[in-house]
């Protein structure tokens, strides 16, 4: 029986039917083998789901500063709960409403001090948010620790919700 194992760009085959008790390999080589290739494997899946979840975070950023409706539809959820410092929460469609309107109006945001938790088919993401705004024609800056919650669908990564405060 031959063996292949793909991880990380990487091959290894090994033909199990050559392996004996008298052959240099034993079956509990065998054995740690198969463990440590199933561990790069998983340790590769993890590291390609923590991009493609860093990415959907971007590219909501990006959206933020320049609304697109399209864009915005598929990366939200349908049951977005999305809530403001100030208490506000919205719908998926008054959060794209607000964007679009540009009654919130994001000129420049910065992200630091990311974090990421994924739990299965969840994620939490946490960061600070720096962003100049310009609500209502009115030029401000806030300053806010912000946790959004992804879903991971069969099209990606979709925020599910968001709440802020303001940093104390």
């Amino acid at each position: 029986m031959m063996l292949k194992i793909k991880a990380n760009g990487l091959f290894i085959c090994m033909d199990l039917d050559k392996f004996t008790a008298s052959n240099s390999i034993q079956p509990d080589m065998i054995r740690k083998l198969l463990i440590f290739s199933c561990l790069l494997i998983s340790s590769h899946f993890c590291f390609a789901q923590k991009a493609e979840l860093e990415n959907a975070v971007t590219q909501l950023t990006k959206l933020m500063i320049s609304p697109d409706s399209a864009a915005l539809d598929k990366i939200l959820l349908n049951n977005l709960s999305y809530g403001h410092s100030s208490g506000k929460i919205q719908t998926k469609q008054e959060f794209m409403h607000s964007l679009l309107s540009g009654e919130s109006d994001f000129v420049d945001i910065n992200l630091t001090n990311q974090s990421v938790i994924i739990q299965n088919k969840t994620a939490l993401v946490r960061h600070t948010l720096n962003a100049k705004t310009n609500d209502k024609n009115i030029p401000g800056n806030v300053k806010l620790y912000i946790l959004l919650i992804w879903s991971k669908e069969k099209a990606g990564w979709k925020l599910l919700g968001r709440q802020a405060v303001k940093v104390p």
